[in-house]
């Protein structure tokens, strides 16, 4: 008959089996280990004990037999990731910078295309359609090839360093343009007709016909402009240097470096970041099926 297998055996690998014997292995101290007879069960394990260590103190160890675990099922916030970051970074900076540039790019450029859609559409002068063709054509011109030569006009205009040179070089878009021209086109002339009859202004026209009856189209334009201008990473690279006069896009690429990247608060301020554009968007999508379907008949 089989002998009994002895206790200092019953500590293996992780199954219970029968079978041929597998070869000793070396124990800690170099020799072989015990071989067990022939048909003789043996009982596996591993991970009888856990050891963990605590990030804060990394020379202690803790050791738990893994029969004594209990499962943790805790929820909780991490508002300390969103509050160390206005106390430990110019968070505040950065968001007035993002918010100024957005703002004030955004009326800009709702203001300049939309002078040159009403222009386009509602007077008729030699070379309007070419002139039209050629703003169009443009779309065709990758970003990266105009860097450069923005740059420079920036850089002689002393813009460098300035938010106003992040927002000059874009305030004039060409889908702006080209959307705002084609829902123009679907107000009657006879409006227009009539407002001159009553001698008003070619600029009062415009500040009081043309634009509220544009709104659908402009609060479009107005969602795609926030989300270029608060999203646009590469040339505010170019043109600021100063971490004072960074941007949100710009601050979330600081925190990360060669060797680490804070990703609690690089995560945490992505979500501050989001927030301005949903709400944007909350407040005009109803104008944004309207802008977008009417723009495109004439």
């Amino acid at each position: 008959m089989p002998m009994a297998q002895p206790p200092q055996l019953k500590a293996g690998l992780f199954a219970r089996g029968s079978g041929a014997p597998r070869p000793p292995k070396p124990t800690a101290t170099g020799a072989p280990a015990a071989k067990a007879p022939p048909g003789t069960q043996v009982e596996h394990r591993i991970g009888i004990q856990a050891t963990l260590v605590d990030p804060v103190a990394p020379e202690r160890e803790f050791k738990v037999n893994i029969r004594d675990r209990e499962p943790v099922r805790e929820f909780q916030l991490a508002t300390g990731n969103y509050s160390e970051i206005f106390g430990k970074f110019s968070f505040g900076t950065f968001l007035w910078n993002s918010v100024f540039i957005t703002i004030v790019a955004t009326l800009i450029t709702l203001l300049f295309n939309a002078m040159a859609a009403f222009a386009l559409s509602k007077y008729r002068f030699k070379g309007r359609d070419a002139v039209f063709l050629l703003i169009i054509s443009t779309l065709m011109i990758p970003p990266t090839i105009i860097l450069v030569p923005n740059f420079l006009v920036v850089s002689e205009l002393g813009l460098l360093n300035s938010l106003w040179g992040v927002i000059w070089p874009a305030v004039a878009t060409p889908t702006g343009v080209f959307l705002l021209r084609q829902y123009m086109l679907t107000i009657p002339d006879e409006l227009i007709d009539a407002a001159r009859m009553d001698n008003a202004s070619e600029w009062r026209i415009f500040w009081r016909i043309i634009l509220p009856l544009a709104a659908p189209a402009l609060a479009v334009l107005a969602i795609f402009s926030v989300m270029w201008r608060w999203n646009d990473f590469l040339w505010p690279l170019i043109v600021l240097s100063r971490s004072e006069k960074f941007t949100l896009q710009l601050a979330l690429n600081a925190f990360q470096g060669e060797l680490t990247t804070q990703w609690h608060y690089l995560l945490a301020m992505t979500v501050i970041t989001l927030l301005p554009v949903t709400l944007v968007f909350a407040f005009l999508q109803r104008h944004i099926t309207a802008g977008i379907a009417s723009a495109g008949i004439k």
